[in-house]
């Protein structure tokens, strides 16, 4: 099965270009008559001997350090080559979406899950298909419905193309263990599929199995490591993301061809954000330990506190990693009437299952960034609405 859509087609270079090209790399200035970039004639804004180039994956200088950075934190050799800087994951999303898939082509995303994948695959005339997670005493993945969805579309015009697994999922907050992480890549294998790793909240793991492993370089099949800021930082609104590509030697290279199209033609990061980058990596390990202090010490105090809750009609569920937590109450509870009375009571806006479409009801996300004094009165109104709808 082919990896890659129609949309990036035929790439052959014109005679022109070809020659340019070639001339270039020969040590040759080659002008271009119709050069519309006014950095290249002393007019920026910036100043007259400012020269701006664009480039498809981003600033080189950029590049080069973050994967000097990312080869420390990720614990193994990050090629700057194979990164692509763009504003987002979201982004990241609808550019391997156009790379991966025809219209109508599958894309297989995780659910309970954040509602993210089915609107980018809809932008993108994709189709998102779900597969489940189960939770007995911690989340694990469905291997029979995914190898279900490979098999049932393998043989027709519009198969599987790429799988997403959020490492870890939001809002189950689950790891891809180890053994869910070799049988998925056996059947990627057996049936051509690339895998999309989401690993955003990787560096956040707080009741996590041992084994647990980025995608990063993985290279049994063709591979998109997506990560970024938002979540390292903590700053979502400074628009950093990023792309990593690994796999098969042929395919990568096929990818990053085709990919390098996609980036061209969306225009590079912006300078004035991507020149900050080797600035902002300087802050990112003691951000990214803070967020992670808060978010255990709030997880602690909720579970101590659900503990000792005499009534016992909340528990919270194992929670591996990320910023948020699930708490699961009586089902017989119906979700709309709890969240209209948490918000006539406590004026807080609840996050129910159905939000992250939960099989049953009887879920509610709760964010574990809040300082702990609002946190702990938030999950004590929390609590006390729940019981009143109870006894």
């Amino acid at each position: 099965m082919d990896h890659f859509s129609h949309r990036t087609g035929d790439m052959t270079l014109n005679a022109l270009t070809a020659r340019s090209e070639q001339l270039a790399a020969q040590g040759f200035r080659v002008h271009a008559l119709n050069d519309s970039n006014p950095t290249h004639a002393g007019l920026s804004v910036h100043g007259e001997d400012f020269r701006y180039a664009a480039r498809a994956r981003g600033s080189e200088e950029s590049r080069r350090a973050l994967a000097s950075f990312l080869s420390v934190r990720y614990g193994r050799g990050v090629d700057a080559e194979r990164l692509y800087l763009l504003d987002s994951t979201s982004q990241a999303y609808a550019w391997l979406t156009m790379l991966l898939c025809d219209a109508g082509d599958r894309v297989l995303f995780p659910q309970p899950g954040y509602p993210l994948i089915e609107s980018i695959c809809a932008l993108t005339a994709a189709e998102a298909v779900p597969y489940r997670l189960r939770y007995d005493g911690s989340w694990t993945i469905d291997y029979a419905d995914i190898e279900g969805q490979f098999s049932r579309y393998y043989a027709t015009p519009h198969p599987v193309k790429a799988i997403v697994l959020i490492n870890p999922n939001n809002p189950t907050q689950s790891y891809v263990k180890a053994e869910e992480r070799a049988r998925i890549l056996d059947l990627c294998e057996k049936y051509g599929v690339a895998v999309i790793a989401d690993e955003v909240f990787y560096d956040f793991p707080l009741d996590a199995f041992p084994g647990r492993a980025r995608f990063v370089g993985e290279s049994r099949v063709l591979t998109f490591a997506l990560d970024g800021f938002s979540k390292m930082l903590g700053a979502p609104d400074v628009k950093v993301g990023w792309i990593y590509v690994s796999g098969p030697s042929a395919e990568v290279t096929e990818a990053q061809r085709r990919l390098d199209m996609i980036a061209d033609d969306f225009l590079p990061m912006s300078s004035l954000v991507s020149r900050e980058i080797p600035s902002l990596l300087q802050q990112a390990d003691a951000q990214t330990a803070r967020i992670r202090q808060r978010c255990a010490e709030n997880l602690a105090w909720l579970q101590n506190y659900l503990a000792s809750d005499t009534s016992g009609v909340v528990s919270v569920l194992r929670t591996e990693g990320g910023w948020s937590a699930l708490l699961r109450y009586p089902a017989s509870i119906d979700d709309d009437e709890l969240g209209l009375a948490l918000l006539e009571q406590a004026h807080a806006m609840s996050a129910p299952g159905y939000f992250f479409d939960f099989e049953t009801p009887g879920y509610m996300a709760v964010s574990l960034l809040p300082e702990s004094s609002s946190f702990r009165y938030m999950m004590e109104e929390t609590l006390h609405v729940l019981e009143s709808l109870l006894f």
